[in-house]
């Protein structure tokens, strides 16, 4: 048996909301998924959008290797 789930593997609960950025789950509802039923899930999934839509992601730190990349690509020096 199959369960659905909204999880697409980004797993990042905003610190704000306590919802997933990836799903719109918060923590609690993640760790339940399977022991809730399918009324129980497919009523969760219709508000999940609505979540999503209210998260704002904070920009990702630059590592150190797409700093190179991307001074490659505007022709700066190479670091290698």
């Amino acid at each position: 048996m199959t369960i659905e789930s909204p999880c697409n593997l980004v797993c990042t609960l905003d610190p704000l909301s306590g919802y997933c950025f990836g799903c719109g789950r918060t923590g609690a509802e993640i760790a339940g998924w399977t022991g809730f039923t399918p009324a129980e899930r497919g009523e969760l999934m219709t508000v999940l959008p609505e979540r999503l839509a209210t998260l704002t992601r904070p920009p990702r730190r630059e590592t150190r290797r797409s700093a190179l990349a991307r001074a490659r690509a505007e022709g700066g020096a190479d670091d290698a």
